[in-house]
């Protein structure tokens, strides 16, 4: 979500005369876009906004900005933290930023805003050209209210795009040669559920009822684009027509992100997520009978205020049962104005840190045996160019979201849609050879 709040950042700025630098040094404003989701993450923000700060001795027309989460949070105790900061805007008002910098520029400043806006706000619904993948934000906020978690509080109560408004977006995009969209969203499956999105007149083709399966087959429908992809998931969110539309819907990719956080159920009833572990695990049934060649990915949190052990191999037992292909493991760190922080924070950071490891050895293990089942088969991959790694080979990504490496054919460019006949894998990356024909 802050990829795509930066991108509509610099394409809003774009529009106001400003030019995208690829370098600080070059740069007459500096923004940083931030992040509240964990201590460590505000921690970087911070020490990169002093950095910067301090560099305005030599470069004193220089005007830095922080943007995002942080700043909703903080609000003006933000200039206690970064003396000598420009400008900090929060979540809700991104949109302002061109008349700030204008403001600043001028003496006025520094300036905070973190006040209200309309959450549908057209102006940041812009994009660089050039992507051959775009996010387009369809769900603004979270009503969930997790303990642990920050973002309802910085980011606002649920609401959902109109669904004309996300389609003149994606039809823009597909005009501008996208070929894969992710639609966004704090919890994704609520699309549609709190306000109205869908005119009356709208009929699905395919009989769905429930918002965000319309909003997948008519993207699908719209000319150029080639893949769907949506995220985050949540688990009460995984209805039967959910998955019915990932298996009928032609595009809609077969991988999706569902958070599981705990394999304990007394721990998800202290998260307040809403599910058991029993719940998740049919949920993953659901899909995977709907969507029998599925990738799961997820996130897990270890050291949650009064996890013991048994409620910790209660969440490995899930993940062997669930068999991830990938999973991103977090420690718990308590975030200020939120249930939890309130709590005794009582696994020790090393047994948070020996947990973390495990987690990880045992999902590389999986990962790579969920590989392996790969090795032998062809996979869809949409061609994004070079590899970081490795410039003689290009890379790109199944329809599952793996990576995927292979030596590069002079009719093949990026775009492209190819098949690749997979002989090699490692715990994230599938390796292997072009076969002929694209798409």
């Amino acid at each position: 979500m802050n990829e795509r709040d930066s991108e509509a950042i610099s394409a809003l700025l774009s529009r106001h005369g400003y030019q995208l630098v690829p370098d600080e040094l070059a740069a007459d404003v500096i923004l940083v876009n931030t992040c509240s989701v964990r201590g460590k993450a505000e921690d970087k923000a911070l020490g990169k906004l002093r950095l910067i700060v301090a560099a305005k001795r030599e470069r004193p027309g220089l005007v830095v900005g922080a943007v995002g989460c942080m700043v909703q949070r903080l609000g003006m105790q933000i200039l206690k933290q970064v003396k000598g900061l420009d400008l900090a805007v929060g979540t809700h008002r991104l949109s302002v930023l061109p008349a700030l910098i204008e403001a600043v520029s001028q003496g006025r400043g520094p300036v905070v805003d973190t006040g209200e806006a309309d959450p549908e706000t057209e102006s940041m619904s812009g994009h660089l050209g050039g992507s051959l993948s775009a996010f387009v934000n369809i769900l603004l906020g979270c009503d969930r209210h997790c303990a642990y978690c920050i973002v309802p509080t910085v980011r606002g109560a649920e609401w959902s795009r109109p669904a004309e408004s996300v389609l003149r977006e994606v039809r823009a995009l597909a005009e501008q040669g996208c070929r894969e969209i992710t639609l966004l969203g704090q919890s994704v499956m609520s699309y549609g559920k709190k306000n109205p999105v869908w005119a009356d007149s709208y009929r699905s083709e395919r009989g769905f009822v429930e918002p965000l399966p319309r909003l997948l087959e008519a993207v699908s429908q719209v000319p150029g684009i080639r893949r769907i992809r949506f995220t985050s998931g949540h688990p009460v969110g995984c209805s039967a027509e959910i998955a019915r539309a990932m298996g009928d819907i032609p595009g809609v990719c077969d991988h999706l992100h569902l958070p599981v956080q705990s394999g304990s159920d007394r721990i998800l009833k202290q998260m307040r997520r809403g599910y058991t572990a029993d719940d998740y695990l049919a949920a993953v049934q659901r899909l995977r009978k709907s969507v029998p060649t599925l990738a799961l990915t997820t996130d897990v949190i270890v050291g949650f205020p009064g996890e013991t052990v048994e409620d910790f191999e209660a969440t490995r037992r899930l993940m062997a049962a669930a068999q991830f292909d990938n999973a991103f493991i977090f420690k718990y760190s308590p975030r200020e104005g939120t249930p939890a922080a309130a709590w005794v924070d009582d696994v020790s950071d090393e047994e948070k840190l020996r947990r973390n490891h495990i987690i990880l050895a045992d999902q590389d293990i999986l990962g790579e045996a969920l590989n392996r089942a790969c090795i032998g088969k062809t996979v869809e991959v949409l061609v994004e160019g070079p590899s970081l790694r490795n410039k003689e080979r290009w890379a790109g990504r199944s329809s599952t979201n793996k990576i995927t490496i292979f030596d590069p054919r002079e009719d093949v460019q990026v775009g492209d849609i190819v098949h690749v006949h997979v002989e090699k894998v490692g715990a994230q990356t599938l390796y292997g050879t072009l076969k002929e024909g694209k798409s």
